[in-house]
């Protein structure tokens, strides 16, 4: 019979390899030096837990050591990463006009990625079906066979009920009203399958890859054919009660203006999606501007382009504003298609934020372009399977433990 002592020992060891592992994972790679000052754990104790980990085949040391010698004179820093056959993740991006597929290996290399014009609206059915067979072209892309996949990660333009795993509008997606996503996923792809909302998404993989890196409190804006905010708090997506949290495209900004999809008058969404600014200046120039023409005339400094994206953007940074005095978060991101419209939109956000916010949380917080563009929310449903898979550590890590 094990002893109460040898059997806390064991689960300190797991929880130290499992504290290891997962610097791996949020970093792709990292060297032993730096897995002691990421965890706290004493250089030896690292040491031994890789050690253990490479003979199980679940780390191996990556290519040439970063320096010709250590820290203090020691050992040159050799990068350690997860070893590919460890497993891959799978990550699905919906957009209300497009599907995005991707596989990637465990230490965060995108080795095979697909995608297509489609409208995810109306029929969630074509639209699971469409992902299924751009998982299987990716993962043929990739050479990787399905049993090695260790989960999915789906991001959908709309809030998730977190008890029931349903769309929690039907107005936003009405072809998805009802349907459990990731159950359905699920029965196609006979993997674990996670669901999230997109601008969630965007913001944790701007957290882990991009714009937002060591800020663990954030806002992510995504402006495209709609306006939707992920939020981060002390490191952790917050989704509110029932999964709604973010819904920043359904707050009211002109009481007297065009009725929104949602069924309200005056949404922030009716005057600052990109659908709604192109649509705006197709009326003044007579024209059918798209949201890519809106964007090339931003370039070219059109001014009526200019001045609308200007515009939504003090729009958009009144509703940031009154966040920013909710959870005063270090950083703004602003992602999704019309964050290509630079300075204009950024600084327009940033002066509404310091005209609304109270001086402090203005102070606190800057605005910036997200880095990552229209794959951040496609790199934020892999990073939802690389940062919250139980697989790894629940099945081969007690092999390394035993």
């Amino acid at each position: 019979m094990e002893s109460s002592d040898s059997g806390s020992l064991r689960s300190l060891r797991e929880l130290n390899r499992e504290r290891v592992i997962e610097v791996l994972r949020a970093r792709g790679s990292a060297s032993r030096a730096e897995i002691a000052r990421a965890t706290g754990l004493s250089r030896s104790t690292v040491s031994t837990i890789v050690a253990g980990l490479i003979e199980n085949e679940l780390v191996s040391e990556q290519g040439e050591p970063t320096a010709a010698h250590g820290e203090h004179g020691g050992r040159p820093a050799v990068p350690l990463a997860l070893n590919r056959s460890a497993g891959l993740a799978l990550g699905i991006d919906f957009g209300h006009t497009h599907l995005r597929v991707a596989v990637s290996d465990l230490s965060h290399e995108v080795l095979a990625e697909s995608s297509r014009d489609l409208d995810v609206d109306h029929s969630a059915a074509e639209g699971l079906d469409a992902a299924a067979e751009l998982v299987e072209r990716v993962l043929s892309a990739a050479d990787a066979s399905g049993d090695r996949v260790i989960g999915a990660g789906m991001g959908l333009p709309g809030p998730i009920n977190r008890s029931t795993g349903t769309v929690g509008s039907s107005a936003i997606l009405p072809g998805w009203v009802g349907v459990d996503a990731a159950a359905e996923m699920h029965k196609r792809l006979g993997l674990p399958v996670q669901v999230e909302n997109d601008a969630n998404l965007g913001a944790l993989a701007e957290f882990v890859w991009g714009a937002g890196r060591e800020f663990a409190e954030l806002i992510y804006i995504k402006l495209s054919s709609g306006v939707g905010a992920g939020l981060l708090l002390d490191g952790r997506l917050y989704r509110g009660a029932g999964g709604t949290a973010g819904e920043i495209g359904h707050t009211p900004a002109r009481p007297d203006g065009a009725v929104c999809r949602c069924g309200l008058r005056g949404c922030l969404e009716t005057v600052a999606s990109a659908r709604s600014i192109a649509e705006l200046l197709s009326e003044s120039r007579s024209e059918e501007v798209g949201s890519r023409r809106l964007l090339e005339l931003v370039s070219s400094e059109d001014p009526a382009a200019t001045r609308l994206i200007a515009e939504a953007g003090r729009e958009v940074g009144i509703a940031v504003a009154n966040l920013c005095n909710v959870v005063n978060p270090a950083r703004v991101i602003v992602g999704g298609e019309l964050s290509a419209a630079g300075e204009t939109l950024t600084d327009a956000i940033a002066e509404s934020i310091d005209r609304y916010a109270i001086p402090s949380a203005a102070e606190d917080v800057t605005v910036v372009p997200g880095v990552l563009g229209e794959r951040a929310e496609l790199l934020g449903a892999l990073a939802l399977v690389l940062h919250g898979s139980d697989r790894l550590l629940a099945g081969e890590m007690n092999e390394v433990a035993a």
